[in-house]
Protein backbone atom coordinates (compact mmCIF):
# COMPACT_ATOMS: atom_id res chain seq x y z
CA UNK A 1 0.00 0.00 0.00
CA UNK A 2 1.44 3.38 -1.02
CA UNK A 3 0.72 5.59 1.97
CA UNK A 4 1.09 8.91 0.16
CA UNK A 5 -1.45 7.83 -2.44
CA UNK A 6 -4.16 7.30 0.18
CA UNK A 7 -6.81 9.96 0.74
CA UNK A 8 -6.10 11.73 4.03
CA UNK A 9 -9.02 10.10 5.86
CA UNK A 10 -7.79 6.63 4.82
CA UNK A 11 -4.24 7.47 5.89
CA UNK A 12 -5.54 8.54 9.30
CA UNK A 13 -7.55 5.31 9.51
CA UNK A 14 -4.38 3.33 8.73
CA UNK A 15 -2.47 5.14 11.47
CA UNK A 16 -5.17 4.16 13.96
CA UNK A 17 -5.67 0.63 12.65
CA UNK A 18 -4.38 -2.62 14.09
CA UNK A 19 -0.82 -3.26 12.99
CA UNK A 20 2.60 -1.74 13.53
CA UNK A 21 2.73 0.55 10.51
CA UNK A 22 2.18 3.28 9.62
CA UNK A 23 3.26 4.59 12.98
CA UNK A 24 5.14 7.44 14.57
CA UNK A 25 7.81 7.59 11.87
CA UNK A 26 5.33 7.96 9.05
CA UNK A 27 3.41 10.57 11.03
CA UNK A 28 6.62 12.52 11.73
CA UNK A 29 7.58 12.46 8.05
CA UNK A 30 4.13 13.71 7.08
CA UNK A 31 4.25 16.47 9.69
CA UNK A 32 7.65 17.51 8.31
CA UNK A 33 6.24 17.70 4.79
CA UNK A 34 3.27 19.73 6.04
CA UNK A 35 5.58 22.12 7.88
CA UNK A 36 7.62 22.64 4.72
CA UNK A 37 4.39 23.26 2.80
CA UNK A 38 3.36 25.93 5.30
CA UNK A 39 6.69 27.67 4.78
CA UNK A 40 6.24 27.64 1.01
CA UNK A 41 2.77 29.15 1.49
CA UNK A 42 4.04 31.96 3.74
CA UNK A 43 6.99 32.71 1.45
CA UNK A 44 4.72 32.85 -1.61
CA UNK A 45 2.41 35.28 0.15
CA UNK A 46 5.40 37.40 1.22
CA UNK A 47 6.89 37.77 -2.26
CA UNK A 48 5.91 41.39 -2.81
CA UNK A 49 7.80 42.63 0.24
CA UNK A 50 10.54 40.00 0.54
CA UNK A 51 13.08 39.80 -2.30
CA UNK A 52 14.32 36.35 -1.19
CA UNK A 53 10.84 34.82 -1.04
CA UNK A 54 11.15 32.90 -4.33
CA UNK A 55 14.34 31.23 -3.14
CA UNK A 56 12.72 30.37 0.16
CA UNK A 57 9.78 28.82 -1.70
CA UNK A 58 12.23 26.65 -3.66
CA UNK A 59 13.98 25.56 -0.45
CA UNK A 60 10.68 24.76 1.24
CA UNK A 61 9.49 22.75 -1.75
CA UNK A 62 12.79 20.86 -1.81
CA UNK A 63 12.42 20.00 1.87
CA UNK A 64 8.85 18.89 1.28
CA UNK A 65 10.07 16.66 -1.55
CA UNK A 66 12.75 15.19 0.74
CA UNK A 67 10.34 14.43 3.56
CA UNK A 68 7.30 13.10 1.71
CA UNK A 69 8.88 9.81 0.53
CA UNK A 70 9.98 9.11 4.10
CA UNK A 71 6.33 8.50 5.02
CA UNK A 72 6.58 5.21 3.11
CA UNK A 73 10.29 4.49 3.63
CA UNK A 74 10.10 4.49 7.41
CA UNK A 75 7.11 2.11 7.35
CA UNK A 76 8.80 -0.23 4.86
CA UNK A 77 12.09 -0.43 6.78
CA UNK A 78 10.35 -0.99 10.08
CA UNK A 79 8.21 -3.76 8.55
CA UNK A 80 11.42 -5.39 7.27
CA UNK A 81 12.92 -5.23 10.77
CA UNK A 82 9.78 -6.77 12.26
CA UNK A 83 9.93 -9.52 9.67
CA UNK A 84 13.57 -10.21 10.52
CA UNK A 85 12.69 -10.31 14.21
CA UNK A 86 9.94 -12.83 13.47
CA UNK A 87 12.47 -15.08 11.74
CA UNK A 88 14.91 -15.04 14.66
CA UNK A 89 14.49 -17.23 17.66
CA UNK A 90 16.26 -19.38 20.17
CA UNK A 91 18.80 -21.67 18.64
CA UNK A 92 18.87 -19.77 15.36
CA UNK A 93 22.49 -18.75 15.73
CA UNK A 94 24.67 -15.75 15.24
CA UNK A 95 23.79 -15.36 11.56
CA UNK A 96 20.15 -14.51 12.27
CA UNK A 97 21.18 -12.26 15.15
CA UNK A 98 23.46 -10.40 12.75
CA UNK A 99 20.66 -10.12 10.18
CA UNK A 100 18.29 -8.84 12.85
CA UNK A 101 20.83 -6.22 13.91
CA UNK A 102 21.30 -5.19 10.29
CA UNK A 103 17.54 -4.91 9.76
CA UNK A 104 17.15 -2.62 12.77
CA UNK A 105 20.18 -0.58 11.71
CA UNK A 106 18.54 -0.08 8.31
CA UNK A 107 15.26 0.76 10.05
CA UNK A 108 17.09 3.60 11.83
CA UNK A 109 18.04 5.31 8.55
CA UNK A 110 14.62 6.78 7.59
CA UNK A 111 14.03 8.24 11.08
CA UNK A 112 17.51 9.77 10.98
CA UNK A 113 16.64 11.38 7.66
CA UNK A 114 13.36 12.59 9.16
CA UNK A 115 15.30 14.21 12.01
CA UNK A 116 17.75 15.82 9.59
CA UNK A 117 15.07 17.11 7.24
CA UNK A 118 12.83 18.31 10.05
CA UNK A 119 15.77 20.22 11.53
CA UNK A 120 16.35 21.88 8.17
CA UNK A 121 12.65 22.79 8.04
CA UNK A 122 12.80 24.29 11.54
CA UNK A 123 15.81 26.41 10.60
CA UNK A 124 14.11 27.60 7.43
CA UNK A 125 11.01 28.38 9.50
CA UNK A 126 13.07 30.73 11.63
CA UNK A 127 14.13 32.62 8.50
CA UNK A 128 10.52 32.78 7.32
CA UNK A 129 9.29 33.96 10.73
CA UNK A 130 11.91 36.71 10.72
CA UNK A 131 11.35 37.89 7.14
CA UNK A 132 7.94 36.78 5.95
CA UNK A 133 4.64 38.62 6.07
CA UNK A 134 3.98 39.38 9.76
CA UNK A 135 0.30 38.58 9.24
CA UNK A 136 1.35 34.98 8.46
CA UNK A 137 4.06 34.68 11.10
CA UNK A 138 1.93 32.27 13.14
CA UNK A 139 2.09 29.77 10.26
CA UNK A 140 5.88 30.03 10.14
CA UNK A 141 6.15 29.61 13.91
CA UNK A 142 3.77 26.65 13.77
CA UNK A 143 5.87 25.09 11.00
CA UNK A 144 8.94 25.47 13.24
CA UNK A 145 7.13 23.81 16.15
CA UNK A 146 5.87 20.97 13.94
CA UNK A 147 9.36 20.43 12.54
CA UNK A 148 10.99 20.47 15.97
CA UNK A 149 8.53 17.86 17.21
CA UNK A 150 9.12 15.70 14.13
CA UNK A 151 12.90 15.96 14.58
CA UNK A 152 12.52 14.82 18.19
CA UNK A 153 10.37 11.88 17.08
CA UNK A 154 12.96 10.95 14.45
CA UNK A 155 15.73 11.05 17.06
CA UNK A 156 13.71 8.89 19.44
CA UNK A 157 13.05 6.29 16.75
CA UNK A 158 16.74 6.18 15.82
CA UNK A 159 17.59 5.51 19.47
CA UNK A 160 14.90 2.83 19.76
CA UNK A 161 16.09 1.03 16.63
CA UNK A 162 19.72 1.13 17.75
CA UNK A 163 19.26 0.14 21.40
CA UNK A 164 22.07 -2.41 21.23
CA UNK A 165 24.52 0.34 20.23
CA UNK A 166 23.86 3.33 22.52
CA UNK A 167 27.07 5.05 21.34
CA UNK A 168 26.19 4.69 17.67
CA UNK A 169 27.05 7.98 15.94
CA UNK A 170 23.60 8.03 14.32
CA UNK A 171 21.98 8.32 17.75
CA UNK A 172 24.24 11.24 18.59
CA UNK A 173 23.61 12.93 15.24
CA UNK A 174 19.85 12.52 15.54
CA UNK A 175 19.88 14.00 19.05
CA UNK A 176 22.03 16.90 17.84
CA UNK A 177 19.78 17.82 14.91
CA UNK A 178 16.68 17.48 17.10
CA UNK A 179 18.22 19.92 19.57
CA UNK A 180 19.08 22.32 16.73
CA UNK A 181 15.47 22.11 15.56
CA UNK A 182 14.20 22.85 19.07
CA UNK A 183 16.45 25.92 19.31
CA UNK A 184 15.25 27.16 15.91
CA UNK A 185 11.62 26.70 16.95
CA UNK A 186 12.16 28.64 20.16
CA UNK A 187 13.90 31.41 18.22
CA UNK A 188 10.96 31.51 15.79
CA UNK A 189 8.56 31.81 18.73
CA UNK A 190 10.66 34.67 20.09
CA UNK A 191 10.19 36.54 16.79
CA UNK A 192 6.45 36.40 17.39
CA UNK A 193 6.76 37.81 20.90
Amino acid sequence: MALLDLPLREFLDEVGADGRTPGAGSAAALVTAIAAGLLAKVARASGAAWPDAAGIVAQAESLRSRSAPLVQAVADQYEAALQARGQSGEGQGARLDFELGQAYAKAAEPPLEIARTASDVAMLALTVAENGDPALRADAVTAALFAAAAAKVGAELVAVNLTVSPDDPRILEAAKVAEEAARAAEAARAVRE
